[in-house]
């Protein structure tokens, strides 16, 4: 809900409308009332034309849509906090392997 949270505060910081957002993102109200509400994921082009529509940081915006994607896998796992350690201390050899 980070990812969520950020966007709706940045709509209301823009005086936006939700249905001016959708058409900029060329997806229906509705979807995008439920990205903004944390019900649905946006996609990662969604990330990117919110951050340019919103005059908005795109790297912030991105880190708190795979932190959203991430909690989404973890989050209500028991060791998911020694889970993310595992990840944070190995992320340099994971991304040799890619």
């Amino acid at each position: 809900m980070l990812f969520a949270n950020r966007i709706k505060e940045l709509r209301e910081e823009k005086q936006m409308l939700q249905r001016h957002v959708s058409a900029a993102l060329d997806i229906d109200n509705a979807m995008y009332c439920k990205i903004e509400r944390g019900d649905r994921q946006a996609k990662r082009k969604q990330v990117l034309q919110l951050s340019k529509l919103f005059d908005a940081d795109q790297n912030e915006l991105l880190n708190l849509w795979l932190a959203d994607k991430v909690y989404d896998i973890v989050g209500e796992e028991d060791n998911a906090s020694n889970v993310l350690s595992i990840v944070a201390e190995n992320i340099v050899e994971y991304q040799k392997i890619k």
